[in-house]
C-alpha cells in the first residue's frame, strides 16, 4: 500500500508540474497581459470598417487521449476512416458555431478586392501583407439566408486567409482545426457514430442534413441558422450537418496507416502545401445523408468542386456554386510549433490538379 500511495503522489506532482509548464508557456507565447486568460470560454467581438460589429463564442476545449477514427464494425464507414488509432490532443479552444456571415463579411469588406492584381500589389509592398477574396462569380451569400447562417463556398486558401485575418484584428492566433482536433471535438468524449449515439433517428435532434433542410425557399435544402439544434456535450453546435467544415489538413486516403494503433500519437497534421487540392472537410452538410454526418466521415476537396467557375486561372476564393461547405475557428492554448505563423501557400499559380 505505501508503494502505491508513492505512486499516486508522484503521479499527481507530475500532473500539477504539467498544468504549470502549460502555463509558463502560455505566458511566454508573447501575448498581451489581458489574453493570458484561463482556459475556459469566452466571447470575441470584431468591428468592421464602417463600425459594423460582430461577435462569436469561443468553447474551452480540455486535453486528452481518443480513438481516431471508425471500427470496422460502423455503419456506413469508408475503408479512408481506419484503422483507429490513438490521439493525443492538446488544450485548445473552438468557435461555438460555424463562422456565420454576420462575421465573414467584415472580412469580405475589410479586405475584399476588385481584381486580383490588387492582392499582387499588395504582397509586392509587403510580403506579409493581408489579401482578400474578390467578388464572387454569383451573389455574394449563394441564394441562402444571411445573418445568422453560416458563411459557405469559400476555398480552403480563403478560410485559412480569414483566419489570418481575425488573428491580426483581435491579436489572438486563429486558425482552422486539424483533422484530429476536429473529430476529437465532435466526439466529446464519445466513441459511437455520433456523439448522441448510433442511432440514425436522433440525428435531426442535432442536425441540418438532407432529410430535415428543406424551406419554403429552399425546397431541395439549405441552410439554417446556427445553434438552432441541440448541442454536443462540450456545448458545440451544428458539427453535423449545416454546412461541412474545413479543416487544416491536406487528405490522404492512407493517413491512418502512417500512425501506431498501440501509443497515442500526438496532435497530429498533414500540413497544407501550396497544392489547391485535396484537403479535408468534415461533419457533412445540409445536403447530406446520416451516414456522412458521422463523426469519422472523412471529405476529400476536389476540382469538380468549382467546375462552374468560368475564370482562368480559376479563382482561389470561391467555389463558384459549391454551397455546402464553410468552417469554424479554434485557438490552441500552446500552439505546436509546426503550426505557428502557419499562412496559406496557394496562389494563382498554384496548380489545379
Amino acid at each position: 500500500m505505501p508503494r502505491l500511495l508513492k505512486f499516486l503522489a508522484l503521479g499527481m506532482m507530475a500532473g500539477l508540474v504539467g498544468m504549470a509548464l502549460v502555463a509558463v508557456r502560455l505566458r511566454a507565447a508573447g501575448e498581451s497581459p489581458a489574453q493570458k486568460t484561463a482556459h475556459k470560454n469566452y466571447s470575441e467581438s470584431i468591428s468592421g470598417k464602417d463600425g459594423e460589429k460582430a461577435s462569436f463564442e469561443m468553447i474551452a476545449i480540455p486535453g486528452g487521449t481518443f480513438d481516431m477514427g471508425s471500427a470496422a464494425s460502423e455503419k456506413g464507414r469508408n475503408a479512408d476512416e481506419g484503422p483507429q488509432h490513438p490521439v493525443a490532443i492538446q488544450p485548445f479552444w473552438m468557435g461555438k458555431c460555424e463562422v456565420t456571415w454576420d462575421e465573414f463579411d467584415l472580412f469580405q469588406d475589410e479586405v475584399g478586392v476588385e481584381n486580383p492584381e490588387d492582392n499582387e500589389e499588395r504582397l509586392k509592398t509587403k510580403a506579409d501583407a493581408l489579401t482578400g477574396p474578390t467578388p464572387p462569380y454569383v451573389e455574394k451569400h449563394y441564394g441562402h439566408p444571411h445573418s445568422g447562417h453560416p458563411a459557405l463556398c469559400m476555398t480552403h486558401h480563403c478560410a485559412m486567409e480569414y483566419c489570418r485575418w481575425l488573428s491580426k484584428k483581435t491579436g489572438k492566433s486563429y486558425r482552422l482545426p486539424t483533422e484530429a482536433e476536429w473529430e476529437y471535438a465532435a466526439r466529446a468524449g464519445t466513441k459511437t457514430a455520433w456523439f448522441f449515439g448510433d442511432d440514425a433517428a436522433k440525428l435531426g435532434d442535432y442536425a441540418w442534413f438532407k432529410k430535415n433542410s428543406a424551406t419554403e425557399k429552399k425546397l431541395n435544402g439549405g441552410t439554417h441558422k446556427v445553434a438552432s439544434k441541440k448541442p454536443n456535450a462540450f456545448g458545440l453546435y451544428d458539427m453535423y450537418g449545416n454546412v461541412m467544415e474545413w479543416c487544416l489538413d491536406h487528405y490522404y486516403k492512407d493517413a491512418y496507416a502512417k500512425f501506431s494503433i498501440d501509443k497515442p500519437m500526438l496532435s497530429p497534421v498533414f500540413l497544407p502545401t501550396e497544392r489547391k487540392w485535396s484537403h479535408v472537410a468534415r461533419g457533412g452538410s445540409w445536403a447530406d445523408s446520416p451516414e456522412e454526418c458521422r463523426s469519422a466521415s472523412r471529405r476529400a476537396s476536389e476540382l469538380s468542386w468549382m467546375k462552374d467557375d468560368p475564370n482562368r486561372p480559376r479563382s482561389i476564393w470561391w467555389l463558384t456554386k459549391f454551397d455546402v461547405i464553410g468552417f469554424r475557428v479554434v485557438r490552441a492554448v500552446d500552439e505546436q510549433e509546426n503550426l505557428k505563423n502557419l499562412r496559406s501557400k496557394v496562389t494563382r499559380e498554384s496548380p489545379d490538379e
